[in-house]
């Protein structure tokens, strides 16, 4: 199997992980912990179904199905009933089920009176859902997605101040924490959330849906750092999750590889994340390798599929993006990941209109969907629809403000815009978010050549050849900047690094970019006499049609001088300044083996 691939290759990088067994104290990971762990997740699963948590019930049954069945003396005994639970029995029988035919005011209005924490928690959660499904129907009826309309929740002001009152006298459990924490990020009330959710947590630690809260509203590490988390082997699954969106991408593979390790080897959710994972850094072959797996494993899976989609564009994969989005359409097309996997479709094949179409009905079944937002933007853009496409962008951020994409594609909206100071902000913003990205600091460098802040663009272009140029334009535009300024022996050296960077990959090079280096480095050894080097670029030079003439001009002035000097042989290949960009030693240029 592929992930057992992944298992070996992440060894290196393998760090033991703690888990309590009992939820006290901290242990290493044995058979006996998976148990207690099997145990603790059915228990979990009982408590969050009956009051209609149904995404936190279906992570949780993901995890427990990827463990070995219990023996049935080893099952947990059924939930325990207080006598106000066998009080509200009856009411809370006849109100789930209109719950769960998301029938929330009704539900709602049969809990009025009951006394258990269960009633009281399903019936201020059937009231804060009600009052989403009224904005969200609202929204999308009367204004559209790309609106920034003021339409709010109008139960959670209410909701607030009854949940205040029972926060401050110390009778809310676990879930209710959750339900507080999530009225107060919808508020805004952000600071506030994240300290009811910690709370929260503490209170209830096998709730994912609590930890998942957290860490939408996590933004560094250092804010990671400084909360109080309780000691859970939970913990480590909200790590790798936060690790992920943090774009701390080896820590997060360090912990989902302990992880596997340490009993959860079978687990789809484990494989999907490291997977995301892998996209979030741009190893397109192993991420695709790990979804085609997750595919076979479990193909009527939905989730994620819009990752998996952007992966297969990325690489043009028309078939088989094509194949996914039917097949997608026949399990459920009516989820968003189906609409954005369908806009991927399409605008693969340059239908950008049919494209977007499909990212806004994505939008009107979730308006936070973060992914529909942002390619809703990139479409916006390849219809040069700038305002459109900024407004998208913006509601990406909105939404998370850690999406490197949104800030990157305002940046290149405001390029086109001409607005360099514009561009500068928002490219630093995604640039923070991925520090060690080529593209973001080319486009920094570009953003800050355009202001004549000429030092800063050659530093980030430097920095960009540095950490692994993708695109592998960085030392092009470099040596560009070094040629307008005059700087000839710069320009020179990194034009030499270029090509043979470019060749020794043996890529395929758009004649352009080639031939550009040539003939500046023709006239560069021209100019110092080195008549061997220069002849050879130019004999290069003549096998490209834009730069053949100047290739064959360049001949004849060296015959013209060859028998009047003699060639230097001075070696000129160490470093040529002490300019503000580093320079390397390299050795001589040899194009003798080169085909273009």
């Amino acid at each position: 199997m592929y992930l057992d691939w992944i298992l070996s290759s992440l060894s290196s990088m393998q760090e033991p992980i703690n888990v309590p067994g009992s939820g006290t104290g901290t242990g290493t990971l044995i058979f006996g912990d998976l148990v207690q762990i099997k145990k603790q997740l059915i228990s979990v699963i009982s408590l969050c179904k009956e009051r209609g948590l149904v995404h936190s019930v279906k992570w949780a049954s993901e995890l427990a199905f990827s463990l070995d069945p219990l023996p049935k003396n080893e099952l947990p005994p059924p939930t325990f009933f207080t006598e106000e639970d066998a009080q509200d029995l009856d009411a809370l029988g006849l109100a789930k089920s209109y719950f769960d035919l998301k029938e929330y005011d009704r539900a709602a209005y049969f809990l009025r009176g009951c006394c258990s924490q269960k009633a009281y928690f399903l019936y201020m959660y059937s009231r804060y859902l009600s009052g989403e499904k009224k904005k969200d129907d609202e929204t999308v009826d009367s204004l559209g997605p790309l609106e920034k309309g003021q339409v709010r929740n109008e139960a959670l002001r209410e909701l607030r101040v009854e949940l205040s009152k029972k926060h401050s006298a110390g009778e809310l459990d676990g879930f209710a924490l959750y339900l507080y924490g999530v009225v107060l990020r919808k508020l805004d009330l952000l600071k506030e959330a994240v300290d009811v959710f910690v709370e929260a947590t503490h209170a209830l630690p096998l709730h994912w849906g609590a930890w998942l809260e957290l860490c939408n509203l996590v933004t560094n590490i250092e804010m990671l750092k400084s909360l109080s988390l309780p000691d859970c082997w939970i913990r480590d699954f909200f790590m790798a999750h936060m690790y992920t969106e943090l774009q701390m991408i080896k820590e997060a593979l360090q912990k989902y590889q302990s992880l596997i390790e340490a009993g959860f080897s079978k687990s789809t959710y484990i494989m999907s994340q490291i997977a995301v994972a892998y996209h979030n850094i741009r190893d397109i072959d192993q991420a695709l390798a790990l979804f085609n797996e997750l595919r076979e494993q479990d193909p009527f899976r939905v989730e994620n599929m819009d990752t998996f989609s952007n992966l297969l564009y990325v690489r043009s994969m028309k078939p088989e993006l094509s194949y996914l989005a039917h097949n997608l359409v026949e399990i459920d097309k009516y989820r968003v990941e189906t609409c954005c996997v369908i806009g991927n479709y399409y605008s693969l094949r340059s239908q950008h209109e049919k494209a977007a179409l499909y990212f806004q009905r994505a939008l009107k079944l979730n308006p936070r969907c973060l992914g529909a937002w942002t390619l809703m933007g990139h479409e916006y853009m390849e219809m040069k629809n700038t305002s459109a496409a900024i407004q998208a962008y913006r509601h990406a951020i909105e939404v998370n403000k850690r999406d490197y994409r949104a800030w990157y594609g305002l940046g290149q909206t405001y390029e086109i815009l001409k607005m360099p100071f514009y561009c500068l902000y928002y490219y630093r913003k995604a640039h923070q978010l991925r520090p060690n990205d080529s593209r973001m600091l080319v486009a920094l460098g570009e953003s800050y050549e355009k202001l004549s802040q000429h030092v800063e663009a050659k530093k980030c272009y430097w920095r960009a050849y540095s950490v692994g140029d993708v695109e592998r334009m960085a030392l092009l535009k470099l040596a560009k900047l070094h040629e307008q300024l005059n700087e000839s022996d710069d320009a020179a050296q990194c034009y030499i690094i270029y090509i043979q960077d470019i060749f020794s990959c043996g890529e395929q090079l758009e004649h352009a970019e080639v031939s550009t280096a040539l003939r500046y480095l023709g006239q560069y050894y021209f100019k110092n006499k080195l008549y061997d080097e220069a002849s050879l670029c130019a004999q290069r030079c003549c096998d490209y049609n834009d730069a053949r003439e100047e290739g064959k001009a360049l001949l004849r002035q060296i015959s013209q001088v060859r028998d009047q000097t003699e060639s230097s042989t001075t070696d000129l290949f160490g470093p040529l300044s002490s300019n503000n960009t580093p320079i390397r030693r390299v050795s001589p240029l040899d194009l003798s083996s080169f085909t273009p």
